[in-house]
C-alpha cells in the first residue's frame, strides 16, 4: 500500500543536497526511494539523523551518475552494493535494491536485484522496510506501518530464519524496541531470541559492543537488559551485569536530574557492573574498548578517593585535582546512582556543578627555582616538586609565591643538607 505523497513536507527530504542526489539517481531510467530509518522516524515523528537511499541502479552505475552530478562517492561497500554519497551538509548511504543468496550468521552473499518487495523481504524488522519516494509518498510492502503505529517492533517473516541470517539481529531486536517500541516486546520476536541467543557467540567483540552501547544510550535501557537478562541473553554478551539497578537509578538521574548533559553510554555500562582491574582488562578485550574507554573504566574501579554527598569544599578542590573532572565526575555520579531514589539528589547535583566550574590551579613553582634552591640538576628536582606539591595541595592550593619558597627551602634544607 502507499501513502500519496505523506512525508512530502520533511525538512530531510527538502534539503537541498537531498533533491541533488535524488535527482541524479533518478536519471537513465533507473528508480530510487528512501528507505529504512528515515522513513520510519519522519512517520513517527521523532528526528532523523541517517537518509538511507535504495535503488535499482548498481552500484558503479550509481556512482556515476552522482559523480556526473558534481557529486563526492565514496565506494563504502561495493561487494554488498553500496556506496556513499558526501553532500556539504549529509552522506547519503546508497544500495542497489538485493537479495540475500547465502547468510552464515554474521554476513551475506547477495545478488542484486530490480524488484522492491524482494528487498524488503531480507530486511530485518516491518519497520525497516518502509520507503518513500522523492515526492513524499510512502511504500508499504510488508505491513511495517501498522507497526509503526503500534510501536511494535516485529520481525520479517519467521523470526528465527532472519536471526540466523544474522544472530546481532537479537541484539537489535530489544535496541530498537527500547527506543520505538510500547509495551512488551512482540512475543514471537522475543522467544526467537531466545532460543537463537548461543549464537551470539559467532559475533565479533566489535559488533557487540556497539549495539550494548547504543541500547545503554536509549532511555528504556533499564527495561531493555532486564528483558534481555530474562531471556538469558545478558549472561552471554554482558555476563559481568550484576548491578541492573544502578543502572536504572542512573537512568533516572540522567533524564529526569541531569537532561541537559545527555545520556553517557560508557557510564551506564560501568553501572551495570562492578569489575576489579582484572575484570576490566577481560572486558575490554572481549568487547574490543578504545584505550581511552578502557583507561576511563580503570579509573572508576580502581581509584579509592573517598566520594560521598557531604564532601567539604577543601575535599572537592583536593579530589578534583587528583582525580580530574572526567573521574570525578564519574565517581560522583555512580555515587549518586548508589544512594536510594530521592536522596541527597541537591548535594550530588552541587558536586557536579562544582566540577564543571573548577578550573585546575597551577604550582607557582618551576624548575629553575628549585635549582636555585640548592637542588642539583638530575632526579632530585622532580621528588623535590612532588614534595612541594604534597604540601601545596594539603594546604588548601595556597597562592602565596613566599609560602612556598619558604617550604621549598625547608625540604631542601632536611633532605639535602
Amino acid at each position: 500500500m502507499s501513502a500519496e505523497k505523506e512525508l512530502a513536507s520533511a525538512a530531510w527530504l527538502n534539503e537541498p543536497g537531498t533533491k541533488a542526489v535524488m535527482e541524479a539517481l533518478l536519471a537513465d531510467g533507473g528508480a530510487a526511494r528512501f528507505v529504512g530509518g528515515c522513513v520510519r522516524n519522519a512517520l513517527m515523528r521523532v528526528p532523523v539523523t541517517d537518509v538511507d537511499i535504495a535503488t535499482t541502479h548498481t552500484p558503479e552505475k550509481a556512482q556515476a551518475l552522482l559523480e556526473a552530478k558534481g557529486i563526492k562517492v565514496v565506494p563504502t561497500g561495493l561487494k554488498h552494493g553500496t556506496i556513499t554519497a558526501v553532500t556539504a551538509t549529509r552522506h547519503f548511504e546508497i544500495t542497489t535494491l538485493r537479495v540475500d543468496v547465502a547468510t552464515d550468521g554474521r554476513r551475506a552473499d547477495v545478488a542484486f536485484t530490480q524488484d522492491w518487495e524482494a528487498d524488503a523481504a531480507r530486511r530485518d524488522f516491518t519497520m525497516n522496510a518502509l520507503y518513500c519516494d522523492a515526492d513524499g509518498t510512502v511504500h508499504d510492502p510488508l505491513g511495517g506501518r501498522e507497526d509503526v503505529e503500534a510501536r511494535r517492533v516485529r520481525f520479517i517473516g519467521d523470526a528465527h530464519q532472519r536471526i540466523e541470517e544474522d544472530y546481532l539481529r537479537i541484539l537489535r531486536f530489544f535496541r530498537f524496541h527500547a527506543y520505538y517500541g510500547k509495551g512488551e516486546p512482540d512475543s514471537a520476536g522475543l522467544r526467537a531470541c531466545a532460543e537463537k541467543r548461543e549464537g551470539l557467540r559467532q559475533l565479533s567483540g566489535e559488533r557487540v559492543r556497539d549495539e550494548l552501547l547504543k541500547i545503554a544510550t536509549a532511555d528504556a535501557a533499564g527495561a531493555a537488559f532486564r528483558q534481555m537478562a530474562a531471556a538469558g541473553i545478558l549472561a552471554i554478551v554482558l555476563p559481568e551485569a550484576s548491578r541492573l539497578d544502578r543502572l536504572e537509578r542512573l537512568v533516572e538521574i540522567e533524564t529526569q536530574q541531569l537532561f541537559l548533559m545527555g545520556p553517557d553510554p560508557l557510564l551506564r555500562l560501568a553501572a551495570m557492573v562492578d569489575l576489579d582491574a582484572a575484570g576490566v582488562v577481560s572486558l575490554a578485550e572481549r568487547l574490543k574498548l578504545s584505550n581511552k574507554d578502557k583507561e576511563r573504566l580503570t579509573g572508576i574501579f580502581t581509584d579509592k578517593t573517598k566520594i560521598v554527598c557531604y564532601l567539604s569544599m577543601r575535599e572537592v578542590r583536593r579530589a578534583l585535582y587528583l582525580m580530574g573532572r572526567q573521574l570525578f565526575r564519574d565517581r560522583v555520579t555512580l555515587g549518586w546512582a548508589d544512594e536510594r531514589p530521592g536522596r541527597n539528589a541537591f548535594q550530588w547535583r552541587a558536586l557536579l556543578a562544582l566540577a564543571d566550574s573548577w578550573q585546575k590551579p597551577e604550582l607557582m613553582l618551576t624548575g629553575e627555582m628549585i635549582k636555585a634552591a640548592g637542588v642539583p640538576e638530575g632526579p632530585e628536582i622532580g621528588r623535590v616538586r612532588r614534595e612541594v606539591e604534597e604540601w601545596w595541595i594539603d594546604s588548601d592550593f595556597i597562592d602565596d609565591e613566599f609560602s612556598i619558597i619558604e617550604r621549598l627551602k625547608a625540604i631542601v634544607q632536611a633532605t639535602i643538607y
